[in-house]
């Protein structure tokens, strides 16, 4: 059963699946990478001057109203082409083998990629937002887009 709304609050018709998990995919993201180039993480996409574009389904655009250009966010993304089957990994970079939640490769259960980026152009009605840098393949499907907040996702102090 879906809560009342609350003043302001806007629905896109159509959206609600009450039968289960499933990803939407909300837009794709806009990158100079390929295939033969992809930066391994978000820090050498950012050192490789790799900025990219966020741009959302149009139903989406409204979501994007609150956010502001020097804003951190968290990107989610879906990576189809990684493995989904590997339980332990032997990464090029680390010595020996680990579990795949212990290392952030894009083969995992559930590929989906994770970048905290920075906010350089945002075009609300468009539903575009430029990012500082990216990390993924051009054309990557979008999942989700959440603020960066440090009270929330800093972990805690020793």
């Amino acid at each position: 059963m879906d809560a009342p709304l609350r003043p302001g609050e806007v629905v896109a018709d159509g959206l609600a699946e009450p039968d289960g998990p499933r990803l939407r995919i909300i837009g794709r993201i806009r990158s100079r990478w390929g295939a033969g180039d992809c930066p391994r993480n978000i820090g050498t996409a950012r050192a490789q001057g790799g900025v990219g574009k966020v741009e959302l389904d149009p139903t989406f655009a409204p979501a994007l109203d609150g956010l502001a250009v020097g804003q951190p966010v968290v990107l989610l993304y879906w990576l189809g082409g990684a493995r989904r089957d590997l339980l332990r990994q032997s990464p090029r970079h680390i010595q020996g083998t680990r579990g795949t939640f212990a290392i952030r490769s894009p083969n995992r259960p559930n590929s989906i990629g994770l970048a905290t980026v920075r906010i350089t152009s945002l075009d609300v009605a468009a539903g575009t937002m430029g990012i500082d840098a990216i990390d993924c393949y051009d054309g990557t499907p979008l999942i989700d887009i959440k603020p960066w907040v440090e009270r929330a996702d800093l972990p805690p102090a020793r």
